[in-house]
């Protein structure tokens, strides 16, 4: 009966029986006896997963449902919401992580007595864990349908104040009552079997980042890297908190330590309660997780914590500037109201234990705008801030914006020569979605700031770093970014140009030994064609996606590695999904953009995890020479047959792209040519970059002075 609470749509057929979502359509067409919809929209119907999976087992189109799809598409059209779901497993993991006996004690019943006693069984988990009382009434979450209910005319909103400010909200995770685990009983017991397969984190950290995936628009992350830097920066602590916790991926990156205490507090309920659960099952720390605005419902008003480590919300006009004119945590200044993010600074200061270090993502407008100068030149006197961290492009969403970093702490004493460290980071930006080189921005930044927090100052790193003292920023502006205090790059040199100059003038010999000859002319072939999907379905070539990332930490080859020549630069998030990693001989396909590429894999990027948008084919040598395949595959007309069209972007259908039917002979004679013009393609591209270095050089010489102009 529970079974068939829990909706699926027709992708998630699709997902189950591993078609498209075109061969549900056309099953719902052709069999009367397909299951009905049970919910959804006209336009995008649901159905119940039980009656699902009986007609596909029923026609031979089932063989056996992944227990990971499985459990997804549970939680994914549970009737109370994935959310409300996700609290329901993430507490049973917990108990299951924690005491795995009992569960298997009460596993062993009914689905109506599991119901029943797991509520006795979670008090004496959650309790413990969060240190709240035993018995809450609910799953910590507003009721199915309330949470975007309006105030009744004349009263005030739940968890609002009179003046609007929001108030803490209690507890974030409390016991679910046996009435509102009933319909997720179905999926407790599937995310127990997988938790048994592979770890009650492991099994947490799949279901969240499958949630996360599917609602972009709805969460701000903060990547693995960047999360792993700012945890480093704050060092090592007893009691962290995080004021805006979201995901919780700050505060995972913590250094565990004996004792210690992790704060979270977040403005939306779920986000807390799933950090909360998230938090506990990654770490042995006691979690004090609470819902509410942190600005103008502080669950820790009294915490002095050893690091506060934020990446708070930016721009935000409504932060509570009025209702918070007089608050005590304002020591350097009452923010503007467009200053929401040096209110969050205060905050963080005014939760810091003397000597105490908070690390925060910022916006780089908060480091010049005019209306911020007066409280950036009061923690520059008092000592509050000591450094700030131009990231690069591509670091952290906003995406195309250059994030900084500012490192602040509470002062115990004003230092008798204080000086700011500023560092730039912005040379290790990747290109396009490649994404920044980490761990060239860690070794520069923590090196640095390390040397900065042993000394009070640095050597001077050109165009990098520099300690600055603070009467040189105590100006007008008081304008604190790095770009502008540190002395340029030193330019290259004439000694270095000329060894440019030389490289250059080799690679341009060498294009012209690789320029094709003469094309002669012949008449139009008919060969008969076969595409890359025939050949993936006869065993010629497999055919696989890039995107995840794996567990190991391995260079990602990007599209736009593909589209440019160069090596793997790319990075994803770590995931329990298996990644792709290619080999020499594979051939890899860009699926956006419109354009017509094809790059066989060399010894230099063999190894690589495939990254997004990017289709591997890996060829029997037996029956496809792999030069072949990559020249037949960039033919101008034949992406446009395989192409389809949106508004705004061109997908490349790889399975629809045409080949020739050839011997290995033939192939190998065509594949020959083929190589002889990627080595010509290559060489134009080296000899295009040293054009650019000796050109920039020359200028960056002739306007320092370091080149003569004769």
């Amino acid at each position: 009966m529970q079974d068939n609470a829990t909706e699926v749509t027709a992708a998630g057929i699709a997902r189950l029986a591993g078609v498209g979502r075109a061969a549900v359509s056309n099953w719902r067409r052709r069999h009367a006896d397909f299951p009905k919809p049970v919910g959804g929209t006209e336009t995008s119907p649901s159905f119940a997963l039980a009656e699902v999976e009986g007609w596909l087992r029923k026609q031979g189109k089932l063989a056996e449902v992944p227990l990971r799809e499985r459990v997804w598409q549970q939680l994914a059209g549970h009737p109370d919401g994935p959310v409300t779901a996700l609290v329901h497993v993430g507490c049973v993991l917990l108990l299951i992580h924690e005491r795995p006996t009992v569960w298997l004690d009460l596993g062993a019943g009914s689905d109506e007595r599991l119901a029943a006693a797991l509520p006795g069984a979670l008090d004496q988990v959650l309790g413990p864990r969060f240190g709240i009382a035993a018995g809450g009434a609910g799953p910590g979450l507003p009721a199915p349908g309330t949470a975007n209910t309006p105030p009744p005319t004349g009263g005030t909103a739940p968890g609002l104040t009179a003046s609007g400010a929001t108030e803490p909200t209690g507890p974030v995770v409390r016991t679910p009552t046996a009435d509102r685990l009933l319909p997720s009983v179905p999926l407790l017991r599937g995310a127990a079997e997988l938790a048994a397969e592979s770890g009650a984190r492991q099994a947490f950290e799949f279901l969240l980042g499958r949630h996360l995936d599917a609602n972009p628009r709805q969460y701000t992350l903060t990547p693995a890297e960047l999360a792993r830097l700012m945890a480093d920066l704050a060092g090592p602590a007893r009691s962290v908190l995080d004021p805006a916790c979201g995901t919780g991926a700050l505060l995972r990156s913590v250094d565990s330590r004996p004792g210690q205490e992790l704060y979270a507090q977040d403005s939306t309920p779920e986000l807390a309660a799933l950090t909360a659960l998230r938090l506990a099952l990654h770490t042995r720390a006691a979690v004090r997780g609470a819902a509410g605005d942190s600005l103008r419902a502080d669950a820790f008003p009294q915490l002095r914590a050893d690091a506060v480590v934020c990446h708070p919300p930016f721009n935000e006009r409504n932060w509570g500037h009025d209702e918070l004119a007089y608050d005590p945590r304002w020591e350097y200044g009452f923010p503007a109201r467009t200053e929401s993010e040096l209110a969050w600074v205060q905050h963080a200061l005014a939760r810091l234990a003397d000597g105490g270090t908070a690390v925060l993502l910022m916006p780089p407008a908060a480091a010049s705008r005019r209306s911020g100068r007066r409280i950036r030149a009061d923690l520059l006197r008092r000592g509050a801030l000591r450094a700030v961290v131009a990231l690069p492009v591509g670091a952290a969403p906003p995406y195309n914006i250059p994030l900084h970093v500012w490192v602040l702490r509470r002062p115990d004493r004003t230092p008798a020569a204080p000086e700011v460290l500023l560092v730039d980071t912005g040379r290790f930006a990747g290109e396009a979605r490649g994404g920044p080189d980490w761990q060239a921005v860690r070794d520069a930044v923590l090196d640095t700031w390390r040397a900065f927090d042993r000394e009070g100052r640095t050597a001077q790193r050109p165009g990098l770093a520099r300690s600055v003292p603070v009467i040189e920023l105590l100006d007008d502006d008081v304008d604190l970014a790095p770009a502008r205090h540190l002395p340029p790059a030193a330019a290259d040199g004439a000694e270095q140009l000329t060894a440019v100059r030389e490289r250059l003038g080799t690679t341009l010999r060498l294009t012209t030994e690789l320029t094709p000859p003469a094309a002669v002319p012949a008449p139009p072939a008919r060969w008969p064609l076969t595409t890359v999907g025939e050949l993936a379905r006869g065993g010629a070539l497999v055919m696989r996606t890039g995107g995840n990332g794996g567990s190991a930490r391995v260079p990602v080859l990007t599209d736009h590695d593909v589209l440019a020549g160069t090596g793997p630069s790319g990075t994803l998030p770590e995931s329990d999904e298996e990644a792709v990693l290619t080999e020499a001989g594979d051939i890899v396909v860009p699926v956006l953009g419109g354009g017509s590429m094809a790059r066989v894999v060399d010894e230099e990027s063999a190894g690589a995890v495939l990254g997004r948008n990017l289709v591997l084919l890996r060829p029997d040598p037996a029956a496809l020479d792999p030069w072949f395949l990559a020249g037949f595959l960039r033919g101008t007309a034949n992406n446009r047959q395989a192409s389809s069209y949106a508004s705004t972007a061109t997908r490349l259908d790889v399975r629809r792209l045409q080949l020739p039917r050839l011997s290995l002979d033939e192939q190998w004679r065509y594949g020959a040519r083929f190589r002889d013009l990627d080595a010509f393609e290559r060489a134009l591209r080296r000899a295009s970059r040293l054009g650019e270095q000796l050109v920039r050089g020359m200028y960056d010489g002739l306007t320092d002075g370091t080149v003569a102009p004769d």
